[in-house]
Parts: structure tokens; sequence; C-alpha cells
């Protein structure tokens, strides 16, 4: 059996309306399977977590070199191989977060919820609340619902999202040092350097985001493989499948 978000949102409440987000994020107490996530969202999806991996390794190595190898350098040329894969990674997420936008234009309601949160509505914040609930082990049930839930929603636009233009515009920022004034990363991102002070302060905040993400991660792994085994929907799969289902 499957629905569209509207029409579980109907059968949840018996009006659409009565949601905090009837359209992009919809409770379901009824449906046993959506589409949610579109081809384009899933493959991003999980190039972003291969060049977030590669970005957040490479740029440890980068910040805390390895101990230098004997004999002559060009023989060995690690850190450059380092830095090469940082920089390839760094282009890989730019690309992919301006292909994102794009498909939020195109794509499904459910395309769109990475890019706003209904922060002013009474209603997403009770949703919110309740499944702060449910992670606290205090709920013993989570709401169900098609797209992101709430509290998922919230993580993704203010911890994922921000931090990852963030890092991108710092990231060419420091790039453009490199390929020196008159450059088009110097051009387009110059101006954040002078902005946040001097380079080495980008450079320490560029770090800071990095383990912002890397925390991020961490705990965006936890909750999908959490809601998978506890939370009576399909999380990981959905991001496989496309579908979300639901076992109850």
């Amino acid at each position: 059996m499957s629905a569209t978000p509207t029409s579980a949102a109907a059968s949840a409440n018996g009006d659409p309306s009565q949601t905090f987000d009837a359209v992009d994020v919809t409770r379901t107490s009824s449906i046993k399977s959506a589409y949610v996530f579109e081809a384009p969202v899933r493959l991003w999806h999980w190039i972003n977590a291969f060049a977030i991996s590669v970005l957040a390794l490479t740029g440890y190595l980068i910040g805390s070199p390895l101990p230098t190898v004997a004999g002559e350098a060009s023989a060995h040329y690690v850190m450059g191989y380092i830095r090469f894969a940082h920089f390839a990674a760094g282009y890989l997420l730019a690309i992919g977060l301006i292909g994102r936008i794009y498909w939020a234009l195109v794509g499904n309601h459910h395309a769109r919820e990475l890019f706003w949160v209904p922060i002013f509505q009474k209603a997403y914040w009770r949703e919110v609340v309740g499944m702060l609930k449910w992670y606290a082990f205090i709920s013993p049930r989570p709401g169900q619902y098609v797209g992101h839930n709430p509290l998922a929603r919230f993580a993704m636009f203010f911890l994922f999202l921000l931090t990852s233009i963030f890092m991108v515009f710092t990231g060419f920022a420091m790039y453009g040092e490199g390929t020196q004034a008159g450059s088009w990363a110097d051009k387009l991102f110059g101006w954040v350097i002078p902005l946040m002070g001097q380079s080495q302060d980008v450079h320490t905040w560029h770090r800071l985001g990095m383990w912002a993400l890397v925390v991020f991660v961490i705990l965006h792994v936890y909750a999908a493989i959490r809601e998978d085994i506890m939370g009576r929907s399909s999380v990981v799969s959905t991001m496989i499948s496309g579908h979300r289902t639901f076992k109850d």
C-alpha cells in the first residue's frame, strides 16, 4: 500500500492543514510505503558521504602532517597526494551542493526539506520536543514521518547544510591563497579572509567546521540505525531504494 504525503496527513489528523507542515514533512499512521527520495537525491547523499569522509581524513592530515619520510621528497610526495585528494573532494562537495540546490527546484517536495525549516510554527516545535523525548528514551513511540522527522530536518539544515556551505567558502578562500591573486578562487572567495580577520583565523575556523561535520556524521549514522531498529520505519534502506516503509 502506498500513499502521497497529503493523504497521509489527512488520514493522521483528518485535515492536512492541522499538521505543522502538511506538504514537506508529514506525520502518518496509516500508510505502509511512500516514495520519498528521488534518485538524484540518493546519489548526492552517497557521493557527499564519500567526499566528506575524504575531506575529514585528508584535512586532519594536512593540519597534523605525517612524520617526514626519509629520502628525496620528490620520490614520495605523500603530502602532495593528500592535498590533491583534499582539493578533489572539495570540488566534489561544492559541485554536489550546487546540483542539490538545482534538484530542490525541480524535484519533489521532499527534495526541498533540506533547505528550510518551519521554525516559526508552534506545531513544528511540539513535534521536535516529541522526537527529543524519543531519543532520550522518555517516549515509548516516535512519530512516523514520510519525510525527515522534524528534529532531523533541524539538524540537516543548521548542522549540515550551513556548515557545509561555510566549509566550501572557507576552503576555497584558502585554496585561493595557493592559486594566488587573480585566480578564480581568489576572485570569488578572497573576501572571506579579511572578513574573518586573517588567514590563520580562516584555517582555525575551517578545522573547527571539520570537527562539527564529524560530530554530525556520527550522530546522523547513530540516529539512522536506531530508527531502523527501534523506530518501526526505514531510514538506511530509504536512502538506497527511495521508499520509506513502515513496520506498523
